[in-house]
C-alpha cells in the first residue's frame, strides 16, 4: 500500500533544507538519525548530549545515548547518498578551472589526459573523451552508463544515477553494500560478512527489501490513517476554538449591551425621580407660600390694632380713651376670636427608596454560566441558529439563576437578554441604582436650575437655562419616591433608518459628571465644549464667566484665566492657544491666560460659534451667515458665504465644526439645516429634514470618519448625518439619560461629550460599525 498524498520527488529532496543540519543550519555531516527519525550532525549531537540522554531540538522528545556514544547512533545511508549526488553533482577535483579526468592519473598519463566530458553513473568517476571512449570497449565496463557531464551537472541524469549508487560501507572503504544480516539487522559489505556475520544467514539487498517492505508500507498506511484522525481531531479543535472566541466576542456585546441598557435605565430613571423631586418641591413651596401670605397679613393685621390701642391708652385723654373704648374693645374680641394658625398643611418628606437587591452584596446583575460545548457533526447546517438556541437558552437558565439570588435579569421584547438600542422596556426594571450613579448627586441634577430670566438670550442659549417641570401635569397621584420603569419610545427617523443593523457607530455609556464647582455661584450654563490635550476637555460656562477643564473621566483640572468680563460663549483649542467668543469679540489666549489678540466681530449677531481648524494653527468663526478664518497672529486668512454670495444674508450658522477632511458644517437656523461645505465655501450636502422633528438644528460634531452628530434639544436625541449630510438614524436617545442637550464634542474622535442643560456631561464612547 503506497502512503497517502503525493511521494516527494528527487528532487525536491535535492533543492529543499532536507540536507541541511537544524542545528548548524549547514549540510549534514556524518548524518546520524535518532529514534524519532530525525537527523543531525554527528558532531553537532555531540555537543547536544548530557548526562547519558538528549533532547532532539525539533520534536523535544528526550533520546538515551547508547554508551558507545552518539557515534553508535544509525547512520543515515539515505542521506549520505544523496549527499553524495549533490557533490557530485557539485564537481570534483578542477584543473584550469574544468573537471579533470579520473582515470588519466591512473593510467600515467596525467599531463596527456583531456578535461572530463562525460560521467559514468556506475562508477561514479568524471572521464575524458578518449577514455569515456575506452569506457565503454571493454569488458567489464561496457554495460556501465555513461552521459554527457553537462547534462549530468544539470540533473538530467539525477534518477538514473540515484538508481545505480551503491552505499558504501564506512567500516570498508571502497566496498558496496550488499547483503543484510537478518539476525543483527546490519547491513553488510563482503569484507563484513566474513566475520563475525560468517555463520548468520544473510539475504541480498534487493531481496531483503522485497521481503520488508509490506511490513513498512502497513506500518505507513497505518500511520496515514492516525494522522487523517489527527488532522480531524485538530479541525475539530480549532472549530472548538472558533466557536468559544466567537460566543465570547458575543457574550462580551452583550454584557456591554446590557450594562449601557443599565446605565441608560438609571439615567432615565434618575430623571425621572429627580423631576418628581422638583415637581413635589415646586408645590410644596407654592402651598406653603400661600400659607405664609396668610399668616403674613393675619400678623400685619393685628400689629396694627395692638398698635392703636396702645398708643390711644398711652397717649389719649381720659374723653379720648372712653370715645374710643367700645371700638377698640370689639376688635381685639375679634382679633381674639379668629383662629391665629390656619390648619397644618400636610408635610410630605420625600424619601428614597432603593431596590432590595441593591444593598445585597451577593446580588449580580450580570452573572456568567457555562455549558459544556458539544461537538459539532455538520458544521455547514445553520450554526448560528444552534448556537443561537444553545445561547438563549443559557441566558434564560442564568436569569432564572439571577433572579432567585435577588438580582435583575435584563430582558428584553423577543425574550432574548440582548437589548438593543430603541427598544419599549429598559432593562433593569425594578430601577436598580449603582453606586456610581449614587454619588452624582449635585445641586445641578437636585433641581438647582437658576434660568436668569433677567438677560437676554442668545441663539446659543434659547431656553437652554430652563428645564421642564418634567411630566408634572401628568402625575396627580401622590409621590411615594420610588425608582420605578418607564417606557420612552424615541419617534422613528424618517427615510433611511439604518439604526442596530451594525452599519453605524454605536454609543458606549462611559461617564457622566457635574460641572459645577465650589466656587461657582450660579448653576453652570454650558455654550461651548472642545477638546483640550489628550482625553481632556475645555467648557465654557458662561454664566460663571469661566473656561473649565476636565479629564474625560469627570476629573477638574482647573480653569484657563478669561479677561476680566468675558463671559466666553463658544471655545475651540488651538496649538498651544485657546480661542473663544464673547459677546462681539474673538479672543485667542494662552493657556495661562495672557491675551495674544482680539478681533472685533459683527453686532448684528447674539453670539459666535467658533471652530479649530484640523491643522490647529487656525481658527474659524461664524459671523452674519459666514465663515471667517484667522491664523495665529490674529489675521484673516480667507472668509467665504457657504454656497456662494447668492446667500448673503440667507444664512444664519449658531453652531459650526470642522471635519478631519477640511470640510466645514454648520447649523443654519436661518434656513432650519445642516450645510456642509468645503474650505472655498462649495456646499457639498445640505440636509433640511424631515428627521428635524421641526426643532432647530442644534450643536454638531464630526468624528475621524466623517459622520457627522447633530444634537436635536427639543426632542432629547442626538441623530447621525453621513459625510454629506444624509440622514441615517438615531444615536442618543432618551434612553441614554438625554435631557434638554445642548453642545457637543468629538475627543479624539472616538469619544461624544454632551452637555445638558443642567450643567451635567455625558461621555460616550462611540464604538465603530461592524465591530
Amino acid at each position: 500500500m503506497v502512503s497517502q498524498g503525493s511521494s516527494p520527488s528527487l528532487l525536491e529532496a535535492l533543492s529543499s533544507d532536507f540536507l541541511a543540519c537544524k542545528i548548524c543550519l549547514e549540510q549534514l555531516r556524518a548524518p546520524k538519525t535518532l529514534p524519532c527519525l530525525h537527523t543531525y550532525c554527528q558532531d553537532c549531537l555531540a555537543q547536544l548530549a548530557d548526562g547519558g540522554h538528549l533532547r532532539c531540538p525539533e520534536c523535544r522528545e528526550t533520546v538515551p545515548v547508547p554508551p558507545a556514544g552518539v557515534a553508535a547512533f544509525k547512520t543515515n545511508f539515505f542521506v549520505n547518498g544523496l549527499l553524495d549526488l549533490v557533490r557530485a553533482r557539485a564537481g570534483g577535483d578542477l584543473r584550469a578551472g574544468k573537471p579533470a579526468c579520473a582515470l588519466c592519473p591512473l593510467m600515467g598519463g596525467a599531463g596527456t589526459g583531456g578535461p572530463a566530458t562525460a560521467r559514468c553513473l556506475d562508477c561514479a568517476d568524471d572521464l575524458c573523451q578518449a577514455c569515456a571512449d575506452g569506457h565503454r570497449c571493454t569488458r567489464q565496463t561496457h554495460t556501465h552508463r555513461v552521459v554527457d557531464l553537462v547534462g549530468y551537472r544539470a540533473g538530467w541524469y539525477d534518477e538514473e544515477a540515484r538508481e545505480r549508487q551503491a552505499a558504501q560501507c564506512p567500516q570498508h572503504p571502497g566496498e558496496a553494500l550488499r547483503f543484510l544480516c537478518q539476525p543483527c539487522s546490519q547491513l553488510l559489505c563482503r569484507e563484513c560478512r566474513l566475520d563475525p556475520h560468517l555463520d548468520h544467514p544473510c539475504l541480498p539487498l534487493a531481496e531483503a527489501v522485497r521481503a520488508r517492505r509490506p511490513g513498512l508500507e502497513e506500518l505507513l498506511a497505518g500511520v496515514d490513517n492516525n494522522l487523517s484522525e489527527l488532522e480531524s481531531a485538530r479541525m475539530v479543535e480549532k472549530e472548538a476554538l472558533a466557536r468559544l472566541r466567537e460566543q465570547a466576542a458575543r457574550v462580551g456585546t452583550q454584557v456591554e449591551e446590557v450594562a449601557e441598557g443599565v446605565l441608560r435605565a438609571l439615567l432615565a430613571q434618575k430623571q425621572e425621580v429627580l423631576g418628581q423631586l422638583r415637581a413635589h418641591v415646586e408645590a410644596a413651596e407654592e402651598a406653603a407660600r400661600e400659607r405664609l401670605g396668610e399668616l403674613e397679613g393675619r400678623e400685619q393685621v393685628a400689629r396694627a390694632a395692638a398698635a392703636f390701642a396702645r398708643r390711644v391708652l398711652s397717649l389719649g385723654r381720659e374723653a379720648e380713651i372712653l370715645s374710643l373704648e367700645g371700638a377698640i374693645a370689639q376688635r381685639l374680641r375679634q382679633l381674639q376670636g379668629c383662629p391665629w394658625m390656619p390648619a397644618p398643611a400636610p408635610g410630605l418628606l420625600p424619601r428614597l427608596e432603593l431596590h432590595p437587591g441593591l444593598l445585597d452584596k451577593n446580588c449580580h446583575l450580570l452573572r456568567l454560566c457555562f455549558e459544556e460545548q458539544q461537538p459539532q457533526k455538520d458544521s455547514g447546517k445553520d450554526e448560528a441558529g444552534g448556537q443561537g438556541g444553545d445561547e438563549a437558552q443559557s441566558q434564560t437558565e442564568g436569569g432564572a439563576k439571577s433572579e432567585r439570588q435577588g438580582g435583575i435579569q435584563p430582558q428584553s421584547r423577543d425574550g432574548a437578554n440582548t437589548p438593543k438600542e430603541n427598544r419599549a422596556q429598559t432593562p433593569q426594571e425594578e430601577g436598580a441604582q449603582t453606586p456610581k450613579e449614587e454619588r452624582a448627586k449635585t445641586p445641578q441634577e437636585d433641581g438647582a436650575h437658576t434660568p436668569n430670566e433677567g438677560r437676554a438670550q442668545t441663539p446659543l442659549e434659547d431656553e437652554g437655562a430652563q428645564t421642564p417641570r418634567g411630566s408634572r401635569s401628568n402625575k396627580k397621584r401622590k409621590f411615594k419616591g420610588r425608582l420605578k420603569s418607564i417606557s420612552r419610545e424615541p419617534s422613528p427617523a424618517p427615510g433611511l433608518n439604518l439604526e442596530g443593523s451594525g452599519l453605524l457607530p454605536r454609543p458606549i455609556f462611559s461617564c457622566s459628571f457635574p460641572t459645577r464647582m465650589p466656587g461657582d455661584k450660579r448653576s453652570p450654563r454650558i455654550t461651548g465644549l472642545c477638546p483640550f490635550g489628550p482625553r481632556e476637555i475645555l467648557v465654557a460656562d458662561e454664566q460663571n464667566r469661566a473656561l473649565k477643564r476636565f479629564s474625560l473621566s469627570g476629573d477638574y483640572r482647573g480653569a484657563v484665566p478669561v479677561p476680566e468680563g468675558c463671559s466666553p460663549c463658544s471655545v475651540a483649542a488651538l496649538q498651544g492657544a485657546v480661542a473663544f467668543s464673547a459677546g462681539a469679540r474673538l479672543y485667542l489666549i494662552s493657556p495661562d491666560g495672557e491675551v495674544q489678540w482680539r478681533r472685533a466681530l459683527s453686532l448684528s449677531q447674539a453670539s459666535h460659534a467658533v471652530a479649530a481648524m484640523p491643522s490647529g494653527d487656525r481658527v474659524a468663526v461664524s459671523v452674519s451667515g459666514h465663515v471667517e478664518v484667522y491664523n495665529m497672529e490674529g489675521s484673516l486668512a480667507t472668509r467665504f458665504i457657504p454656497g456662494g454670495k447668492a446667500n448673503r444674508g440667507l444664512r444664519a450658522l449658531v453652531f459650526l465644526t470642522t471635519s478631519p477632511q477640511g470640510n466645514f458644517v454648520g447649523s443654519d437656523w436661518q434656513q432650519n439645516s445642516v450645510v456642509v461645505c468645503d474650505g472655498l465655501g462649495q456646499v457639498i450636502g445640505e440636509y433640511r429634514g424631515p428627521g428635524l422633528h421641526g426643532c432647530q438644528p442644534g450643536s454638531v460634531s464630526v468624528d475621524k470618519k466623517g459622520y457627522i452628530f447633530l444634537t436635536l434639544r427639543e426632542v432629547n436625541k442626538v441623530v447621525i448625518l453621513d459625510p454629506k449630510g444624509s440622514l441615517l438614524g438615531d444615536f442618543l436617545t432618551a434612553y441614554h439619560g438625554l435631557e434638554k442637550p445642548r453642545v457637543t464634542t468629538m475627543v479624539d474622535g472616538r469619544h461624544l461629550v454632551v452637555s445638558l442643560s443642567n450643567g451635567t456631561i455625558h461621555v460616550f464612547r462611540v464604538r465603530p460599525p461592524d465591530s
